[in-house]
């Protein structure tokens, strides 16, 4: 991985999604010694899976990055998340909003996939009254070679954070975040198109 090439992929996607969106560069696979990388590309904000590497990267680097949580949120992980996240993008159970402090997404499971974390759309309205710093929405639409495919997803996320008040989106990955800045994506969760891989 190179920075130059980080930083070119970093700006195209930059450029393609807009300013009102923010690229979350997402770490899973980004090794400690690769993250110093990142920020000599650009790259401001990242977004972790695992709370044990979010705590040995952060350890390393905290202030180099903004610092996002993006996997599934177990409660017991919640007082790390707390310390070292400025926002959680996959809030989805009663326990965890218990413990989580920082402002937070829920992650809402619009396919149906029984393999997909999330809460069902039926049960968002109740979710939201659980917990005061709900900040948007987030999902992840069935996986597909067809970017066009997670549209309706998209879009349906979008209107139920209308509904209900909402100004954050959470939504896109590598392979649709320009469909997802087109249905108002205001974070897109990128990787592999990122690093170049």
């Amino acid at each position: 991985m190179s920075p130059d090439r980080v930083r070119e992929n970093y700006e195209r996607i930059k450029s393609e999604v807009g300013p009102e969106v923010t690229v979350v560069a997402a770490t899973k696979y980004v090794s400690a010694d690769d993250m110093e990388l990142l920020a000599d590309a650009g790259v401001e904000v990242v977004g972790e899976n695992r709370a044990q590497d979010l705590e040995a990267k952060h350890a390393r680097f905290g202030r180099l990055f903004r610092w996002h949580y993006i996997g599934h949120l177990q409660s017991r992980k919640a007082p790390i998340v707390n310390d070292l996240c400025e926002l959680c993008h996959s809030l989805a159970s009663e326990s965890a909003a218990k413990r989580l402090t920082i402002p937070a997404l829920v992650e809402v499971n619009l396919s149906g996939e029984p393999t997909k974390s999330g809460i069902e759309p039926e049960r968002l309205v109740a979710f939201l009254d659980l917990y005061p710093e709900v900040r948007g929405l987030m999902t992840m639409p069935p996986a597909s070679d067809d970017p066009e495919a997670s549209r309706p997803y998209f879009r349906r996320l979008r209107e139920l954070a209308e509904a209900n008040g909402l100004r954050e989106l959470s939504m896109g990955t590598s392979q649709d975040y320009r469909v997802a800045a087109e249905e108002g994506a205001t974070y897109v969760r990128v990787g592999s198109v990122l690093f170049g891989q």
